[in-house]
């Protein structure tokens, strides 16, 4: 067995996500506690018992997805499961990617708490609310919808934000590019053009104001050489030098998210398993529709976690 571990991004996440593994796992009820500290808040209420629309926010979303990724990996680590002997990479999907350097040493859990909290505040205050927007443009080639984008751009903003795999594409920038883009995604055959409902238009040009304010955190974040090499969004292949990792995560912000080919490099590289860390099952979803080679493993909760193990000890 040959095993990755990834770590979902925004979407995933529900109220109530990591309250049975902190009750359960001491090593995670830390995880929520370190998290609240760094934060001065209490996170992990809002995470167990909250508002969806408010745990949805994403300054909120961000910091509270690693909290539970890193929450599961604590629990499947506290049976003895070692990330460094058993993982040959780690990924995560956009904020994800904070979570697989958290997890794999590069940063720590509060550090990354506070990066995660200036991204996400960062990226909500760099387009005022309404003027950029998000849309998932599935069953049109790739070529196609770049096309699609340089026509309905003009002197604005239409980009493709993620190639999640599976024939779905996700393009971001301003309002009536995004939607003339999902119009004209339509009339050339897309099987379904979708406005996101999301706060901002991630993973685009637009965001440059949230990048440079990464730039200037992530230059004094104290960061390690992972354990395991990242495999980067922006690249789509493993890195592991801390300035190149810094550099690659500023870009990130405005560059798109290359899962397609992320997965696509696993699977030429021997991976034979991932394994999702954390809230929902979204990526092994995408996963199982870019290879057919590799397998999915979730971790979400105590029954994962066992469920997990007897897969990997086999």
């Amino acid at each position: 067995m040959k095993l990755a571990m990834i770590f979902p991004g925004q979407g995933s996440q529900n109220v109530g996500m990591g309250r049975e593994l902190a009750n359960q796992y001491s090593q995670s009820r830390a995880v929520f506690d370190e998290v609240d500290e760094a934060l001065g808040e209490k996170l992990s209420e809002l995470i167990f018992e909250g508002s969806q629309e408010v745990l949805t926010l994403t300054t909120n979303a961000q910091p509270a997805l690693m909290a539970v990724s890193i929450a599961a990996l604590k629990a499947l680590e506290s049976t003895g499961f070692s990330l460094a002997n058993k993982v040959t990479y780690v990924a995560g999907h956009s904020l994800g990617e904070y979570s697989a350097l958290c997890a794999a040493g590069a940063l720590s859990i509060s550090d990354t708490a506070r990066l995660l909290r200036i991204r996400g505040e960062a990226m909500q205050a760099a387009v005022p609310v309404g003027e950029g927007a998000m849309a998932a443009i599935i069953g049109l080639e790739r070529s196609i919808v770049e096309a699609i984008c340089e026509e309905c751009a003009g002197a604005n903003c239409c980009q493709i934000a993620n190639d999640n795999g599976g024939g779905q594409l996700v393009i971001s920038g301003s309002r009536e590019e995004v939607e003339k883009a999902a119009e004209v995604a339509s009339e050339k055959g897309a099987k379904r053009a979708l406005i996101l409902p999301v706060s901002a238009p991630f993973h685009s040009a637009l965001m440059q104001p949230a990048a440079d304010a990464m730039r200037q955190a992530l230059d004094t974040a104290n960061m390690s050489t992972p354990v395991v090499p990242l495999v980067a969004n922006v690249l789509a292949t493993p890195i592991t030098l801390v300035d190149e990792i810094k550099k690659r995560l500023v870009e990130q912000v405005t560059g798109q998210v290359r899962w397609q080919e992320t997965i696509e490099f696993m699977a030429a590289n021997g991976i034979s398993h991932l394994l999702e860390t954390g809230a929902g099952k979204v990526l092994t979803g995408l996963g199982r529709r870019i290879s057919r080679d590799i397998k999915g493993l979730t971790i979400g909760s105590p029954g994962d976690v066992e469920k997990t193990l007897k897969v990997l000890t086999q």
